[in-house]
């Protein structure tokens, strides 16, 4: 496993961006830019969290700085702003209006800064009906589509933590977005705002799928298409200790080394004839009981039948390739994933743990210039 801290500020170095305090995506949309170099000074309440989890543990908040700003006091707007004219970039996570509210939202923040990058990151997103109302992650990725595909066409649909909404719907497009919206304002010299909201991705990201159902490869149910469980040769299976692997066999190839080292050659021709995928997921599913995971984990290592065991988290730092690879990190006694992407000439690290709040006030002040931020006693 990797020790975090070694040199690199990656390819955002130089870039400020100014992160107001919120919950789910838009931290870590934060992280993902601090990540990649940028020097993210997050907004914080003076209440704290919204979430009950220390922040000492909240790795969402590595490799920023913290400033706390009660932006309901009188001043409050103002020391914002102030961080906002000097800022490239601001992500806020409020719904629509509240910030407009608060003395912080677009208008104003382009009236002291034209060129700045406005990030808004919502579910329902700024306008249409549902705009107004509160949601989560299951809400938004329910109405899309997404959510209704993922898990037992015989139970209900399966709850994919919050990666598919909050993050991959969500963070990641207000990153790609405001990252594209910063090329813009650099080579014009006008800002503007992203509106990044998690049902926009969610759908997005089902670009493909959408493709296949036009073209009739893709039936509208769970459990009854090739990348949905319903394909024997693309799913997970129980081994004789309880625990799982993954089997993602699709192309012919791959497929016929799969059932060659699982010892059912003979079920091959299965393969071409979905009316006997029941059979064939029978005869797969009683093969991986006959041994636990650990033992057909040697049986595929080093083959290309595309089979991997299904690992917890705990596991996964310590899995052989991840730790070649240095996928995760240690960094002040947590254990976390790496910075994601990697880059050949400006590599990206863990410089710095969660940043408690407020801990940065004179130093933020200092480098960026804003001796309003301070107040007595910082």
């Amino acid at each position: 496993m990797a020790v975090a801290g070694t040199p690199g500020h990656g390819p955002l170095a130089g870039v400020r961006v100014v992160e107001l305090a919120g919950i789910g995506p838009g931290p870590f949309a934060g992280m993902l830019l601090a990540d990649l170099g940028a020097d993210v000074v997050r907004v914080d309440r003076p209440d704290g969290p919204g979430l009950g989890i220390d922040p000492a543990y909240d790795v969402t908040n590595r490799n920023k700085r913290s400033v706390v700003v009660d932006l309901k006091a009188e001043d409050g707007p103002v020391r914002v702003l102030d961080l906002v004219e000097r800022a490239d970039i601001l992500i806020e996570g409020y719904r629509p209006g509240v910030a407009e509210r608060l003395g912080v939202g677009p208008g104003t923040c382009h009236a002291r800064n034209p060129g700045l990058v406005y990030g808004r990151m919502t579910g329902w997103g700024q306008e249409g009906p549902l705009a107004p109302r509160a949601g989560h992650d299951i809400a938004y990725i329910a109405l899309t589509g997404t959510l209704g595909m993922i898990g037992d066409p015989d139970a209900p649909p399966t709850v994919p933590v919050n990666l598919v909404g909050d993050y991959a719907g969500g963070a990641l497009y207000l990153v790609v977005g405001v990252l594209a919206a910063l090329h813009h304002a650099r080579v014009t010299g006008a800002g503007q705002v992203v509106d990044a909201a998690i049902v926009d991705g969610a759908a997005h990201l089902a670009s493909m799928i959408h493709g296949m159902l036009a073209a009739g490869g893709w039936q509208d149910r769970r459990g009854a298409n090739l990348l949905d469980g319903g394909c024997p040769f693309y799913g997970t299976y129980e081994t004789a200790d309880g625990r799982y692997m993954a089997v993602g066999a699709l192309e012919q190839q791959f497929y016929k080394e799969f059932v060659e080292l699982l010892g059912i050659g003979d079920q091959a021709p299965a393969r071409e004839d979905a009316a006997r995928w029941g059979e064939l997921r029978e005869a797969v599913a009683a093969r991986f009981k006959t041994r636990t995971r650990d033992e057909w984990t040697r049986v595929f290592e080093g083959s290309d039948a595309c089979v991997a065991p299904v690992l917890s988290l705990r596991e996964a730092p310590s899995h052989p390739h991840l730790a070649a690879r240095g996928t995760f990190t240690d960094h002040e006694g947590i254990t976390q994933p790496a910075p994601a992407p990697r880059f050949s000439v400006t590599p990206t690290s863990v410089r710095s743990g969660p940043a408690r709040p407020g801990a940065h006030t004179a130093d933020v002040a200092r480098d960026w210039d804003v001796p309003g931020l301070l107040q007595d006693g910082d």
